[in-house]
């Protein structure tokens, strides 16, 4: 497995990540063991979870397999915003509940330090100068070594780099937005704004649920009982079964029979050839999952592959004002 630069840091992470949301619920300690062990064998170093994953149950499995492990080699990374009890600061961006939450990570995942620390979406209700001071404080107080943001718009992201700027506050070496051949809107400012401003791209759900891992074909009239997509959400069924997935499936299928491996490695490899982007989250719920992820580096697509991907997958209408960037990029050819 290569490494990877995160963002402008100086930190080298693995170019695959390990998502680790299912650990404790929907994947045993066990199996979270092996799954950890076998990436870590393959060369990933780069572990990602958050305090919301299982109620904190995926930070105390992390937490367990840390342990009798040369904590410097790895690079593990939590998240913060959402409820962890029933009171009203138990939840959001506040300075309180940043606070308690990074110390109740902490004790989970047995360690004195956290990686990378990233706000798991904006909290309208905070002051974003009173969130990101606090998590500067963290990285002076050495409890958190980078931080970083998920879920972030154009604009959210801007703002929070040009206030660190300001303030000479730790700005965030890393954005973990949704990116993958279905939803690539991420494109449109996002990516853009990273490129600029020096920020890691660690995008999660490259297969979208399973639709892009070969499981669904065109012909299907309805999901698999008991999936992901058949219940209702992002991912769901009425959301995604029409023509233009099936279009981005069709050639996600060719591309894979061409290359001979499967179309989840190829979607995963898509993503790591895409510019800007640091690591995939590959989210391991079996150690079958984790095989064919992993799958996806020590190859590339070819140019031609890559366009033909990009093709199928690009939306047919971007809103404005998207939709005049085209234009205005040709009016301004020398």
């Amino acid at each position: 497995m290569d490494y990877r630069l995160l963002g402008a840091t100086g930190l080298e992470v693995s170019e695959l990540c390990l998502g680790a949301m299912m650990f404790g619920s929907q994947t045993d300690e066990q199996t979270s063991t092996q799954i950890l062990d076998t990436f870590t064998e393959a060369g990933g170093n780069f572990v990602d979870t958050a305090d919301v994953y299982g109620d904190g149950r995926s930070e105390e499995v992390l937490g367990r397999w840390l342990k009798g492990r040369r904590r410097e080699d790895l690079v593990v990374a939590t998240k913060v915003w959402g409820p962890m009890g029933a009171g009203r600061n138990d939840r959001g961006l506040s300075r309180k509940h940043i606070l308690d939450a990074v110390e109740a990570s902490l004790r989970r995942l047995g360690t004195d330090h956290i990686d990378l620390y990233q706000l798991h979406r904006c909290d309208p209700a905070t002051p974003m100068a009173e969130t990101l001071s606090t998590l500067d404080l963290l990285v002076r107080t050495g409890k958190v070594r980078y931080v970083g943001v998920s879920n972030f718009s154009g604009w959210q992201l801007q703002k929070a780099i040009d206030l660190c700027r300001q303030h000479s506050w730790e700005s965030p070496a890393s954005l973990q937005p949704l990116y993958n051949l279905l939803d690539r809107e991420a494109e449109w400012e996002l990516l853009p704004v990273c490129r600029n401003e020096g920020v890691g791209v660690i995008t999660w759900s490259p297969l979208r649920s399973g639709w892009l891992s070969g499981a669904y074909r065109r012909g299907m009239t309805a999901p698999p009982a008991n999936s992901k997509v058949s219940s209702p959400g992002t991912h769901s069924w009425e959301r995604y079964g029409n023509e233009h997935t099936w279009r981005v499936v069709d050639e996600l299928v060719a591309v894979a029979t061409e290359v001979g491996c499967t179309p989840a490695r190829v979607a995963i490899r898509w993503l790591l050839q895409r510019p800007g982007v640091t690591a995939p989250i590959i989210g391991a719920r079996t150690h079958a999952h984790l095989d064919d992820a992993l799958g996806a580096v020590g190859w590339s697509l070819s140019p031609g592959q890559v366009s033909r991907l990009d093709a199928a997958s690009e939306p047919e209408r971007l809103p404005y004002p998207y939709n005049l960037a085209p234009l205005l990029d040709r009016s301004r050819q020398p």
